[in-house]
């Protein structure tokens, strides 16, 4: 293929290829051709020209057709265009020949193409040929079959698209022709003449006014019998020509007696065809024909169109008269003569309103157009009342009307809540007032339309509710009333599942009651008996979509309603046949349908209270309802038809839904009429259903599409079943008629029993659908085999799913005989269905000879049938048998599938063949996996020729073509990225497919081609060109297809994945590059939404990409699409876009996301002011005025809340990025070196974007706001202002976070809204960000303000959500407020912070209240977290804040909130601590202060203030101990923490701290469960808080045994004795019994945590060759305070100890210290070990004073124990100090405070002694002046101890020290290590010499005066003496200075007898006194010359 690469065409290369082979590397060529055409060519024109001549005469493909017009038309266009007239006229001739042979029909068609584009891109250089040229095309349409008129009709759209105005003579002529076109057999050409059709009305004038009527009729007539593409072209042409009658382009020349179209008059074109259905629909019988629904929902497109073209602000502006025309076409009576067709224009009519209300108006046009239709609803109630023809007329009318009405305020959601409160329209009371209307259709529209304001506003569910229950009790004996307002009580019960807050459960009582009332009142009134039965089986139904915890009260009182709604038995049935009339059955049916339907929604929505008790009482009843069947129909026939179908529908429903079990051997009749597209899809293999063209959810238009699918129908609406209103889903359900429900739920029900079945029966049955088949013909044959084959499907799905076996040869042969029938039917569904069946059958089976045999007589009928239909079912029975075995494992018969399918799919004469087999053979490439890998390339070969071979016409042959190439790209994967040469060319050959169906005019197959490429682009990515797939991407992103647009969104997602940037850029490349023209030829070929169809509006579309990009024109898309998978592709790939290049381009994508929030046209908004007249100016501060010159207008708040959810994106993704993100000083300091940017600097913009959302009317957009906001504080609250040091960024946004929290907290803000805002404020307060108390308080009476709107009670809040909602306010403002206070409060303890001290003023006035809350929350969650088998113990009538029916629903809220109400609890007890003050009420009406804490009024139960305390503290602990030991908690780490830092609060205050000293058992348990935290918790914070909360527990029993000790020596009267009584763990015998010692408790949790970072310490781990032992574990710092935390409570445990316990536990402690001591000394703990020695020396120290060692018991074996330490210790020393990196200085530190803390008994025995001596003489003698220097202050502390200790240390090292000192005389320091070693000795020699007796010092002090006088320099070494010398000189000058005085007699008899020693201090005191006067006398010189004033320069 590289060879084809080159401007002229290698026709040496291309000879040699075959013929296949050829086509490919000509269509190569000319690809290539065409990228390089741009290029001068004029040198070789010529040879370029014959050589595309050559190939236009050979025979070309359609593909290579159109690519070989283009480069024709392009070379003349670049190069010399004067002989394209030669080229022109042999197009003509070609076209003009008599050669009629198929071979010549390519040449021919080619010849039409080039013309085509010739005078396309030529325009008028070809004018004079032009009408010659047309005139030959015309007259060859005539002649032409249907591939040459579709070519020809598109030759002349291009010629009139180059022309213009020029063309306009021939313009009548070829209108004559479009016209006959536009009704053609071919539905290819009917849209190529609605395109040729749509180019000519661009010039021809008279097409859109004077020939308008004529060209509407004809348009009618194109309709009748089309499919969906010509549907959408028609329509397209009529729409366009419509709107340019109403509002011309141009000016028309007026002639006499013309006016100018208008609106009326263009609905009544429109009208007509609606109306009337084009010509001649009615049959004799009046009822109209299937044609007349293409005529119907052509037209519905088409007035679509019409309207957006005109626009939005058109539409605004006419739609009230708009609306009106439209009801009138609903309205009149011929358009709903029959119930089915009066569907149908309903559903019309309201898809016209739906597409063009929902999409092309901004919410604020949408609210006025929700008024318009509000009164138009009021005027045809009126309407209503004055006949029954008008009731008839009117009832659609409001249909309409009501679901379009509900429809747009389900979408405006929460911004819809000023139409409510409009009272000039009533808005509520209009739709009320419709539930009394007498047409059953328009009440339930009214009951869908309150649901839908229900679920847009959830405040108005408990509202409507009680108004409903309210008429309906007051309306009893109204029929009406009764039946409208059940309904919507059933709808608003509905609504309650989409709304999140819920309803009180008082009002499912309500409900219950008026169900009851109805249903025990029905008899009493035979007029209202049907409507009183079904309005309380209605009522009873919704009712369970409240759930089990509702309902579980309500199901006795259901059971005995149905108990008296059946017989009690069968025999009591037959009794009931003999007696009543057709009534008072048709009552009886009623509800007993009604009451099946009850236990239907039992059943799915309540299915846990479905327990066999239950169940055992409703089977009686199913059983009468079975027997009542058949028995009823015979007995009176057609009189209760209806409600006899209704109550068959309801039992065949119940139990498909009950076990088979239950009921098995029962066999019911199932045979009904029923439209095969309402039953056989579900049961077709998913990939089967592309066989049946597009899919109804691949289009945009499917709710009126589906209508045509739909059998007699017409459709489903609500009033044929009114039980689906309550159902969950957000569009208004269309439930099918009963009829045809009935044969759907039997064919269910047939697959759930037959299961069941004995093989007899099962075969029995099984021949007998055989024979029915037999023995009928025509379409009752088709009929039944229909019900027939999908009734066995579903029983093969039901076997296969649930693993039984089907039965014996006697059922197997029906079987397949029945399923090989259908696979030979004559309907290509039910075929789908067949295979689908065979594929299960051979699943079920699992027999290999059964299946070998299936396919073998597969094979053998495809070699003998030669008809379509045999050939097309089992082509594809071939690919689906083994469907369910794991894929085909047999590659004999991969190779027989081959051959067969290979040839099948080449059968050119059978398009539908061939499309059948290639879609079999991809499902053979999928299942056959690697094996299929030896037919690739021939399978690649065969797909590429076929593409490049297959007219146009037949494009449901390419989409197979697509599936197949897009199964053989899986199949290659990744090898596609291979180099050699077989790779190479498959992977040719999957570009130039893909090529190929890119170029196509198809829109599935265009998404096909999309769909290969990005499998391409996934396996081997480096080969697919962005540069062109891109702007593909881009064009099709507005295609009018809803499948081309998923596909491009799919692809774009992956590549937005890893190139976003690359994506980018090449969107905003194509759409500079794309001069207008070209963009309006873009817009035009690449098919514009429907809903946004103008090319203007396209062309806005390219717009968006060059101002905002494609992630600005993703969002406008985003915007406009409905489809909730499309939504989720366009959020994701935006998501990626911004997660690769938010950093880089943040800018951009924060002015992104403000636009689209701006792009509102009611975004602005006018903030509260403040209600005390405060001067506080919020509501000043910012005004979000609407930016009308941004990219963007009239988006959706779904659109923006997506935006908002964007910006928290990019905060989070900058949190990973650059620190500078988050640092305004670095932020700016960098943005002056480089170009970045940095969040900090788009600050302001980020607060006015949350404030903007935070302040909207919609409530979701609220949350998102507020979300956004307190990402914002949390993430910027501790960022510093540069400018302003000590102050933070924040600071200046007070005023605006205020204005924006103040809405939340107004009475009507929704809860959640509230909660979320409880939050930010809480988040504002304990950022330290506002330091002003007055601005404190006001952000802090919002809190205070939601506090009170808790305590309100039941009165408001509790009646219009559920009960738990309160629950979640509380919870928030609980969760958030008063626990952040408190933690502020506690962490600024003992500073003079004012704002600290303030922030505590503050939440002082509401914790009596809040401190209430919190415990009555805290017992609520502790009764609720009891297991299930004390659940007796919860209280009957519920907590403080929910109640007994809302105890699941409550669950989730105290999970997520007790965490924080528990610290916050703690530290308020740890505030108080624990001392009780007058709490009394408070004023609060709920909830009561919880009466187990001790806070009952009632004087019964009165506690005393220990009680209250005690309740307090046990209900803390236990909280949290039930939580830290559940193993669920561990993804909870902030709830751990939570309760870590609450106990650490309890235990801070004495009281609690003396419950748990004396509570030993508690002790130990709260131990065990800290010492499984620590082992199963690896985050340092947690272990860090555990070994704290040890420490204090450890501290709470040292106070206790301490407080114990000092009792009994009072008691005993033992202060002056020397024993300590005998208290503390192990008493007399020194034992410590595991899990109930508090010191073996600790001591296993700190060796816990000291060999989990230290395993040197396990002998067991540093003996193990595979432990960690060998190696060396370097400790962090957080490992460091690990390690001292758990040595710290080591070294208290011996005090809490009896003097035998702590001699138990000395060794241990000693152990572990020591050993910690020497991997420090060591150095093996890394370079930390600097923060660990501190800690252990403190440790150390706290051992060796322990008072056990001095008690009289102990004091001999703890001497022992230490002086083996000691031993230890210097063994240690002795041992490593050989080793690199000892540090000395620690092991001499630990042996100083041996020897000075412990006793002497320890320390003066010898060798011990001898032993320390020598470490220090050795240390004395180290090179190493730190290691002297320390070594010399260690030997200060020696000197000055105790005598025992200090003597000999003096004796031994007092003349080492002197002679080291008289040393220095000779080498003077040298640097500052060294200077300070001399200064630390001569402090060593000081204190040796104060440490002597009086009568010895003086002797001493002679020794160190000279020593000192030795070390002064003389007046010339000075000057020139090093700075270590002279310091030294200076320092011991000021010594003797000091000293001498003292010892003044030793000093002057020194003086006297050494004059050396005197003249040398004489001259240095000198020397000192200059020095000191030059200093002095250096600034009053300086000051001579300066100002007598200083100026203050530094304001810092």
């Amino acid at each position: 293929m590289e060879q084809a690469h080159s401007l002229l065409l290698n026709e040496e290369a291309c000879s040699q290829l075959r013929e296949h082979q050829r086509a490919e590397f000509v269509f190569e060529w000319l690809r290539f051709l065409k990228k390089l055409l741009p290029a001068d060519v004029k040198q070789n024109q010529k040879r370029l020209v014959e050589q595309l001549t050559t190939v236009l005469t050979g025979s070309p493909g359609p593909p290579t057709r159109l690519l070989l017009a283009q480069c024709l038309a392009l070379v003349y266009r670049v190069g010399d265009s004067l002989m394209s007239s030669l080229t022109v006229d042999r197009c003509n001739d070609i076209i003009r020949s008599k050669d009629d042979s198929p071979s010549f029909l390519p040449t021919r068609l080619a010849a039409v193409a080039c013309l085509g584009v010739l005078y396309e891109q030529l325009g008028r250089l070809l004018i004079n040929s032009f009408k010659e040229s047309v005139a030959n095309l015309l007259k060859a349409m005539k002649s032409a079959e249907s591939q040459g008129r579709c070519e020809i009709m598109l030759c002349i759209e291009r010629i009139l698209k180059g022309l213009g105005v020029s063309a306009v003579s021939c313009h009548r002529d070829i209108y004559k022709a479009a016209r006959t076109c536009l009704t053609d057999r071919s539905m290819a050409v009917r849209c190529a003449a609605a395109k040729c059709l749509l180019e000519l009305q661009r010039e021809a004038v008279f097409l859109w006014s004077s020939e308008l009527e004529n060209v509407a009729t004809v348009c009618f007539r194109a309709f009748e019998g089309s499919n969906y593409d010509v549907r959408v072209g028609v329509s397209k042409l009529l729409g366009t020509l419509l709107a340019s009658a109403l509002d011309p382009r141009q000016t028309i020349a007026p002639r006499p007696g013309t006016k100018r179209n208008s609106l009326k008059e263009v609905m009544e074109l429109l009208s007509s065809g609606f109306l009337r259905g084009g010509a001649g629909f009615l049959r004799a019988s009046g009822d109209m024909l299937k044609g007349s629904r293409d005529v119907r929902v052509g037209i519905t497109q088409t007035c679509v169109v019409f309207v957006s073209i005109l626009g939005g602000a058109w539409l605004e502006m006419h739609f009230s008269c708009l609306l009106s025309l439209l009801m009138e076409w609903v309205s009149h009576a011929r358009a709903t003569q029959y119930p089915a067709d009066a569907v149908s224009c309903r559903c019309c009519v309201s898809f016209i309103l739906r597409a063009t209300l929902g999409s092309l108006l901004g919410e604020k046009a949408q609210i006025a157009a929700a008024k318009e239709i509000c009164q138009l609803i009021d005027k045809q109630k009126r309407v209503a009342r004055v006949s029954p023809a008008d009731v008839a007329a009117s009832q659609h009318v409001l249909v309409c009307a009501l679901l379009e009405l509900g429809s747009l305020l389900q979408d405006l959601s929460s911004t819809a809540a000023p139409l409510l409160l409009d009272t000039s329209i009533g808005m509520l009371d209009t739709v009320i007032s419709v539930l009394l209307h007498p047409s059953a259709s328009a009440r339930l529209a009214a009951a869908w339309c309150l649901r839908c304001v229900a679920v847009g506003m959830p405040a108005q569910v408990a509202v409507l509710l009680d108004r409903c229950a309210e008429r309906l009790n007051a309306l009893k004996s109204c029929p009406e009333a009764v039946a409208g307002y059940s309904a919507a009580i059933a709808a608003l019960l509905g609504a309650v599942q989409l709304c999140p807050l819920g309803i009180s459960h008082s009002k499912g009582k309500v409900v219950m009651t008026l169900a009851e009332d109805l249903l025990r009142s029905a008899a009493q009134n035979s007029r209202i008996s049907i409507q009183r039965t079904q309005g309380g089986w209605l009522l009873l139904s919704a009712l369970f979509t409240l759930g089990p915890t509702v309902m579980e009260h309500h199901l006795p009182r259901l059971l005995l309603l149905w108990k008296c709604a059946f017989p009690l038995s069968v025999r009591d049935l037959e009794n009931e046949l003999r007696r009543g009339d057709s009534f008072t059955w048709q009552v009886t049916l009623e509800g007993r349908a009604g009451a099946l339907c009850a236990m239907k929604s039992l059943v799915v929505h309540c299915k846990d209270l479905l327990t066999d008790d239950v169940i055992s009482r409703l089977l009686p009843l199913l059983s009468c309802a079975v027997a009542l069947l058949s028995s009823i129909i015979k007995a009176y026939g057609n009189q209760i038809k209806n409600a006899a179908t209704v109550f068959r529908l309801r039992v065949y429903e119940i139990l498909t839904m009950l076990q088979p079990k239950t009921y098995e051997g029962k066999q019911l009749d199932w045979t009904r009429s029923c439209a095969e597209l309402n039953l056989l899809p579900s049961l077709c293999y998913i990939q089967d259903l592309a066989l049946l063209g597009p899919g109804l959810q691949d289009v945009d238009q499917h709710y009126i599409e589906e209508q045509l699918h739909g059998g007699g129908s017409g459709g489903g609406t609500l009033e044929y079943d009114p039980f689906t209103i309550f159902e969950k889903a957000q569009e208004v359900p269309t439930p099918l008629p009963p009829a045809s429900a009935l044969t759907a739920a039997a064919v269910q029900l047939f697959g759930v029993i037959f299961p069941h079945l004995g093989i007899q029966q099962k075969a029995q049955i099984l021949e007998q659908f055989c024979e029915f088949v037999r023995q009928l013909k025509g379409a009752r044959q088709q009929t039944v085999q229909i019900h027939v084959a999908a009734a066995f499907c579903c029983t093969l799905k039901c076997l296969a799913l649930s693993r039984r076996e089907l039965g014996s040869e006697e059922v197997q042969k029906p079987a397949l005989s029945l399923l090989l029938g259908a696979l030979e039917g004559s309907n290509p569904l039910l075929r789908c269905v067949a295979a689908e069946g065979l594929a299960r059958l051979v699943q079920v089976l699992n027999d290999p000879n059964f299946t070998v045999s299936i396919t073998l007589m597969s094979f053998d009928k495809l070699k003998m049938a030669r008809d379509a239909i045999t050939r097309t079912g089992h082509a594809l029975a071939l690919s689906a048998v083994y469907r369910y075995l794991s894929g085909i494992s047999s590659p004999q018969y991969i190779s027989a599938c081959v051959g067969v399918l290979f040839t099948l799919s080449q059968d050119s004469t059978s398009p539908e063949v061939q499309m059948w087999a290639l879609h079999a053979l991809s499902m053979v490439v999928d299942l056959a996996g690697p094996l299929y890998h030896s037919h690739l390339e021939a399978s690649f070969t065969l797909v590429l020729r076929l593409l490049l071979s297959t007219p146009h016409t037949h494009v449901e042959v390419q989409q197979s073509l697509g599936r197949c190439l897009n199964a053989l790209i899986t199949s290659m994967g990744p090898d596609l990225q291979g180099e050699g040469a077989g790779v190479c060319v498959v992977r040719t050959s999957c570009l130039v497919g893909c090529a190929v169906m890119q170029d196509s005019q198809d829109c599935l197959v265009q998404a096909q081609a999309i769909s290969c490429l990005q499998q391409l682009h996934m396996f081997a990515p480096r080969f697919v060109n962005l540069a062109s797939l891109v702007p593909s991407l881009c064009i099709n992103l507005c295609s009018s297809y809803l499948s081309l647009r998923c596909a491009v969104v799919a692809c774009l997602r992956q590549l937005a994945q890893r190139e976003a940037v690359e994506v980018s850029e090449h969107a905003v490349t194509l759409v500079k590059e794309l001069p207008r023209r070209d963009n309006t030829q873009l817009g035009e070929s690449a098919s514009p939404p429907l809903h946004n169809i103008v090319s203007s509006q396209h062309n806005d579309f390219y717009v968006t990409i060059k101002e905002v990009g494609l992630e600005g024109a993703l969002f406008s898309l985003l915007d406009r699409e409905s489809d909730p998978r499309l939504c989720r592709d366009i959020q994701e790939t935006l998501v990626h876009m911004m997660s690769l290049a938010a950093e880089s381009k943040l800018a951009h994508w924060l002015k992104l996301c403000k636009d689209v929030l701006s792009a509102s046209a009611d975004s602005a908004v006018e903030t509260l002011q403040e209600e005390d007249g405060d001067r506080y100016d919020d509501s000043s501060v910012f005004h979000a005025k609407s930016e009308s010159s941004g990219p963007f207008n009239n988006l959706r708040w779904s659109t923006r809340v997506f935006s908002m959810e964007c910006v928290c994106r990019i905060i989070a993704q900058c949190e990973n990025g650059d620190p500078a993100h988050f640092n305004m000083a670095l932020a700016q300091e960098q943005r002056l070196h480089e170009s970045a940017d940095f969040l900090v600097l788009h600050l302001a913009d980020l607060i006015r974007m949350a404030f903007m959302a935070a302040t909207d009317h919609s409530d979701q957009l609220r949350l998102a706001g507020l979300q956004t906001l307190l990402v914002i504080i949390r993430k910027f609250s501790s960022v510093p202002e540069p400018e302003f040091p000590g102050h933070v960024i924040l600071e200046q946004y007070q005023a605006n976070v205020g204005a924006a929290l103040r809405p939340a907290f107004h009475v009507d803000a929704p809860p959640n809204v509230t909660a979320k805002a409880c939050q930010v404020c809480s988040a504002w307060i304990a950022s330290g960000v506002i330091s002003d108390l007055r601005d404190l308080r006001r952000v802090h009476q919002l809190l205070a303000s939601s506090l009170a709107k808790v305590q309100v009670g039941r009165d408001v809040t509790s009646q219009l959500y559920n009960e738990t909602v309160p629950l979640s306010v509380q919870g928030s403002r609980q969760r958030e407020s008063p626990g952040s206070h408190l933690q502020q409060q506690s962490d600024e303890a003992g500073t003079a912070d004012p704002a600290g001290a303030g922030l505590l003023k503050l939440v002082q006035t509401d914790l009596a209240t809040l401190s209430r809350l919190w415990l009555a929350a805290l017992q609520d969650h502790g009764l609720l977290t009891l297991p299930s088998q004390y659940s007796s113990q919860l209280p009957s009538t519920g907590g403080s804040f929910y109640t007994a029916e809302t105890v699941e629903q409550a669950r989730p809220h105290y999970s997520s909130a007790w965490a924080t109400i528990l610290h916050a609890t703690a530290l308020w007890l740890n505030s108080t601590g624990f001392i009780m003050v007058d709490e009394g009420p408070a004023n609060l009406s709920r909830p009561v202060t919880p009466t187990s804490m001790g806070q009952s009024t009632s004087l019964s139960s009165v506690k005393s203030p220990e009680d209250v305390s005690t309740d307090r503290l046990h209900l803390i602990l236990g909280i949290s101990v039930e939580f830290l030991c559940s193993p669920h908690s561990g993804d909870q780490m902030e709830n751990i923490s939570s309760c870590l830092q609450a106990l650490q609060a309890l235990l801070e205050v004495p009281w609690p701290r003396s419950k748990v000293g004396n509570d030993q058992a508690l002790s130990v348990e709260l131990l065990s469960v800290l010492h499984r935290l620590i082992v199963t918790r690896e985050s340092p914070s947690i272990q860090l808080a555990v070994l704290e909360l040890v420490r204090q527990i450890v501290c709470a029993a040292q106070e206790h045994v301490k407080e114990k000790r000092h009792s009994a020596e009072v008691d005993d009267g033992a202060a002056e004795k020397e024993t300590v009584p005998e208290f503390g763990e192990g008493r007399d015998t020194g034992g410590l019994v595991p899990g109930k010692s508090l010191v073996f408790g600790a001591l296993e949790l700190c060796l816990c945590m000291l060999v989990r970072k230290l395993p040197q310490l396990s002998p067991k781990l540093a003996g193990s060759p595979t432990g960690r032992g060998g190696q060396t574990c370097f400790l962090s710092k957080t490992d460091c305070r690990l390690v001292t935390s758990a040595l710290a409570i080591l070294s208290e445990l011996p005090s809490i100890c009896s003097p035998e316990g702590s001699v138990s536990v000395l060794p241990t402690v000693l152990y572990l210290l020591l050993g910690v001591l020497r991997e420090a000394v060591k150095g093996s703990v890394g370079a930390e070990s600097g923060q660990l020695v501190p800690g252990i020396l403190q440790a150390l120290r706290t051992v060796l004073t322990s008072p056990m060692s001095r008690a009289e018991k102990s004091h001999g074996a703890w001497t022992e124990l230490l002086r083996c330490a000691l031993h230890t210790l210097l063994e240690s020393w002795h041992t490593d100090k050989m080793e690199p990196g000892v540090d000395e200085v620690t092991m001499l530190t630990s042996l100083t405070i041996f020897l000075l803390y412990a006793s002497a008994e320890v320390t003066a025995v010898e060798p011990l002694q001898t032993r320390c001596i020598q470490a220090f003489r050795a240390s004395l003698e180290s090179k190493d002046p730190v290691v002297l220097s320390r070594s010399y202050q260690l030997l200060v502390s020696l000197f000055q101890g105790p005598a025992p200790v200090a003597r000999p240390f003096i004796l031994a090292l007092g003349g080492r020290l002197v002679s080291q000192l008289e040393e220095v005389e000779k080498s003077r320091p040298q640097g500052p290590a060294e200077l300070q070693a001399v200064q630390d000795a001569i402090r060593a020699l000081e204190a040796l010499v104060f440490a002597a007796d009086e009568t010895h010092r003086p002797q001493l002090v002679a020794v160190l005066l000279p020593i000192l006088i030795s070390l002064l320099l003389d007046e010339n070494a000075l000057a020139s003496a090093p700075a270590a010398s002279r310091s030294l000189h200076e320092s011991a000058l000021r010594d003797l200075m000091r000293i001498g005085p003292q010892h003044s007699a030793v000093f002057k008899a020194l003086m006297a007898s050494a004059p050396h020693m005197k003249a040398r201090l004489e001259a240095a005191v000198k020397g000192n006194k200059e020095s000191v006067n030059t200093k002095a006398q250096a600034p009053r010189v300086i000051n001579k010359n300066t100002p007598s004033i200083q100026l203050k320069i530094n304001f810092l």
